[in-house]
């Protein structure tokens, strides 16, 4: 027993558990990492409440309006373009004609101030904008073709209603017959 309970004693003696701590060379411990986590969102919240707490100068609270103002005021904005080009659309389009005098480089200062303001959101819009775009265009044979086929399928085209050899039964498909709710409709519209 003296060998076994030295054994015993190397691994587990001392307040040490070789065993655990071998373990977790190879896999976090779930309690601690558990602990970790709950630590940095409480630090993260306890950050977030006092960014945002009353206790700054009315400076602060200002700037923190205006910081919000941006994407609001363009997307009601947008809408607000389109609400008015169906409302009045003489008075949209006299002001797209005054859009249409604003030279080249101002509309590049245009972009490079609101890209730096949107930042990288805005160039990972555009990237995915273009591979949409390739996406659509790559679906432009097969959407033509529909459209053929779809043309083809029209009522009045004689090969959708095809009587083979038979001549009489093409000519009865095409020509009209006779409609007597059609004609009673219109012997009442004549008579009132």
């Amino acid at each position: 027993m003296g060998l076994i309970g030295g054994l015993i004693e190397l691994l587990f003696g001392g307040g040490r558990n070789v065993v655990r701590e071998t373990a977790e060379v190879f896999r976090e411990n779930a309690e601690a990492g558990a602990q970790r986590s709950a630590g940095l969102q409480e630090a993260t919240l306890t950050q977030f409440a006092s960014e945002f707490s009353r206790g700054g100068s009315g400076f602060d609270r200002v700037m923190d309006g205006v910081n919000r103002i941006p994407r609001p005021a363009l997307a009601l904005g947008t809408l607000g373009l389109f609400v008015s080009a169906m409302s009045d659309p003489v008075w949209f389009a006299q002001r797209m004609q005054g859009l249409s005098l604003v030279p080249e480089p101002l509309w590049w200062l245009l972009g490079v101030v609101v890209s730096f303001y949107f930042g990288a959101r805005h160039q990972v819009k555009a990237q995915n904008f273009q591979r949409e775009i390739a996406m659509t265009m790559a679906r432009v044979p097969a959407v033509v073709e529909n459209l053929s086929v779809l043309k083809s399928l029209q009522p009045g085209d004689p090969g959708v209603a095809d009587a083979g050899p038979d001549a009489a039964l093409s000519l009865a498909a095409l020509s009209p017959n006779h409609n007597s709710a059609l004609e009673d409709w219109k012997a009442l519209r004549r008579a009132g």
